[in-house]
């Protein structure tokens, strides 16, 4: 499994921007605590892009994270740098649990895994 084939993207006629800009913003965005982004660890479970608005809905890789609030700020900042994004929204999730399966192949051997 890639984080890719287990993200549900929705993308709305008229939309400026795509999934892969999308995906590119977000894998800007760390996991403060595991040098891996959020995209490669599987924390993204959802997109939706409209006219000039994405929302991301994902998760954190520990209930009660202290860096929760941080690392909501970042995405959101990230999703407002893509051309025509003038709103953004941060959506987090515990259900499904995150499980280190959700991760890349990339992100396993990053983290010495394989």
């Amino acid at each position: 499994m890639t984080p890719e084939t287990t993200i549900t993207t929705e993308v709305a006629e008229g939309a400026t921007i795509s999934e892969t800009d999308v995906l590119e913003a977000l894998r800007e965005c760390y996991d403060p605590e595991i040098p891996v982004n959020i995209v490669d660890l599987g924390l993204v479970y959802a997109i939706k892009i409209q006219p000039q608005r994405v929302d991301v809905r994902m998760t954190l890789t520990a209930l009660g994270c202290p860096m929760a609030g941080e690392v909501m700020t970042e995405v959101r900042d990230r999703l407002l740098e893509l051309p025509g994004v003038t709103d953004a929204g941060v959506e987090l999730t515990y259900e499904p649990p995150w499980t280190p399966e959700r991760m890349s192949e990339d992100a396993r051997w990053e983290l010495g895994m394989i």
